[in-house]
């Protein structure tokens, strides 16, 4: 798998420190604690004290008479490749969470204000400690593609698989509203609530109720679960993703506090997941221990035989399948990247492009909401002569050069680039990684530079070149469509905080583009080229990282 990469890729991609840990803060224990076991010491002290429910209701939900029992092709046809789809999405979700392995309650991010952290590794204070030298391995058996620093790829995966996971989810739906399906889905009484708890206390203390037929009844509880999982975890997983876009959160800042603040939302994004594996483990443990063969005759041959294993056997099939497909794409991951990179360009690229990318990004945060940590990352270029020249003299003798399809090619100073114009904003930044950031942001309004060198006609892409090099070596730079340079908030930042420039934060001249992923935020800037298309600078993908590990054109999300 591995003769096709170059030793740097494979330092990268094979690290010496492979462990995973999860380190959970003392008081999300409480918490967890008390949601499993609160209801479970419920149940118990109502069986120790007043027996067990004997209503009848407990057991079985007795369904309308026009309910049509068993399932039918679309509902099993939706159900596996459901399947197909969450082992996609869960497996890359886990790829991209590693890379930054920790969730917070809050936008700073600050190390050890996580609640969870799935690294070994505290953040060290004697010395700088990047965002990307956070990031840690995950083997292909648990994530898509796994490896380190594939987020690229994990990415690719995660947005390719989406909209398709939308789409058989509003199929699913619109199949399940206008037939009698919903009827098994759906309660129609608010009976269900304290039935489903009857339930419950027969499960919480190992008294097991009678197993209803599910091809003709369900008990409270399982409608309650099937009910949660369609309509409340799918949507969620789908409106928490969405408030981690910066071109959304951005234009609309809004819509994270609906879940708290950004970070927030990506936790919930993550314990979405989790209940997804949890009813899962339980769903399939319920099928195999009421009647494996029956049951799968059920959801594969929408029969309720008792005689035939064919149920059995296409199932079987079925997960075989999804097990050789998640096997294909770990394939296609390392043996054919850049194809994926197209599809997922070709899919989400176009429809991102068509919408979050004409949001136009809104002031919004004030002083206040400075965050007092702001993560560093990338390769600071101390092996570029030049920089390090410039940087000894507090980038005095700095020069800006603005060159290609322009009619008014400019190298400009500091000092120059100030007197033109100014702008300060105070913005969430959000890395791919995940982690986010306030920050305030003093400079150059990027319209007013467009202005200066007016670019030719054919002009649509503005690129932004380093003195600093990639993760693989070479020099860092990125594009951006001109239009989004001329978005509000578009700068060429010198001031971070109402101060100079950090060297660490990209000095002396750094991008900032809000309603676009932070990799795309060119620190510091060398050079300045307008162009006809992405195609014409690097490999033709749009960036350094575009061109080396497979991010997306548009970072909208």
């Amino acid at each position: 798998m591995i003769g096709h990469l170059s030793q740097a890729e494979q330092a990268v991609l094979y690290p010496k420190d492979r462990k995973l840990v999860m380190v959970i803060k003392p008081y999300m224990w409480v918490i967890f604690g008390a949601i499993i076991v609160i209801p479970i010491a419920a149940a118990w002290i109502q069986y120790l004290f007043f027996g067990l429910p004997s209503d009848p209701s407990a057991v079985l939900v007795t369904l309308p008479s026009k309910a049509d029992p068993g399932f039918p092709l679309w509902a099993r046809l939706s159900h596996w490749v459901n399947f197909l789809f969450l082992s996609l999405i869960i497996r890359s979700g886990l790829s991209i969470l590693v890379d930054h392995p920790r969730l917070y309650f809050n936008n700073g991010c600050a190390p050890e204000s996580e609640w969870v952290r799935f690294t070994p590794v505290q953040v060290p204070k004697d010395r700088l400690w990047t965002a990307k030298e956070d990031a840690r391995y995950i083997s292909p058996v648990l994530g898509l593609p796994g490896y380190r620093h594939s987020i690229g790829l994990a990415r690719v995966w995660h947005f390719l698989t989406v909209p398709f996971f939308v789409l058989n989810g509003i199929i699913f739906i619109c199949y399940l509203l206008f037939t009698n399906h919903w009827l098994r889905l759906v309660p129609t009484s608010w009976q269900i609530l304290p039935d489903a708890w009857h339930v419950f206390v027969h499960y919480a203390t190992f008294n097991f109720p009678v197993e209803p037929n599910g091809f003709y009844h369900y008990n409270a509880l399982q409608q309650l679960a099937y009910f949660a999982v369609v309509f409340l975890l799918a949507p969620l997983a789908i409106l928490t993703g969405l408030a981690m876009s910066p071109a959304i959160s951005n234009r609309f800042p809004w819509y994270p506090k609906l879940f708290g603040n950004r970070q927030c939302a990506r936790s919930g994004h993550f314990m979405v997941m989790v209940c997804y594996l949890v009813f899962i483990v339980i769903h399939v443990g319920l099928v195999v221990a009421t009647g494996l063969s029956r049951n799968l005759n059920h959801i594969v041959m929408g029969t309720d035989s008792t005689t035939s294993n064919m149920g059995l056997y296409i199932g079987i099939g079925i997960v075989l399948f999804v097990v050789i497909c998640c096997f294909v794409a770990l394939w296609l991951s390392w043996h054919r990247p850049r194809q994926l990179q197209r599809a997922q360009a070709a899919v989400n690229g176009n429809l991102w492009r068509r919408s979050i990318n004409t949001f136009k990004p809104a002031r919004y945060y004030t002083k206040k909401d400075i965050s007092p940590f702001f993560w560093p990352n990338g390769k600071i270029p101390e092996d570029s002569e030049k920089w390090v020249e410039l940087a000894k003299n507090n980038f005095k003798d700095y020069k800006l050069k603005i060159t290609g399809l322009v009619e008014n090619p400019m190298e400009l100073s500091l000092e120059e680039l100030k007197k033109i114009a100014m702008d300060q904003n105070i913005t969430m930044h959000h890395c791919i990684q995940g982690w986010s950031g306030i920050a305030e942001w003093g400079g150059l309004p990027l319209h007013k530079l467009i202005e200066l060198v007016k670019p030719h006609d054919n002009v649509t892409t503005v690129a932004f070149y380093s003195f600093g090099t990639g993760l693989y070596g070479g020099v860092y730079y990125d594009t951006h469509t001109l239009d989004n340079c001329k978005k509000p908030l578009s700068l060429l930042a010198w001031e971070m905080n109402y101060k100079p420039l950090s060297i660490e934060h990209g000095a002396p001249l750094r991008l900032r583009i809000e309603n676009q992923l932070g990799y795309k935020m060119v620190k510091w800037i060398d050079y300045i080229e307008f162009v006809a298309s992405h195609t014409d600078v690097g490999k033709g993908y749009g960036g350094k990282n575009e061109d080396d590990e497979y991010f997306d054109l548009l970072a909208d999300t």
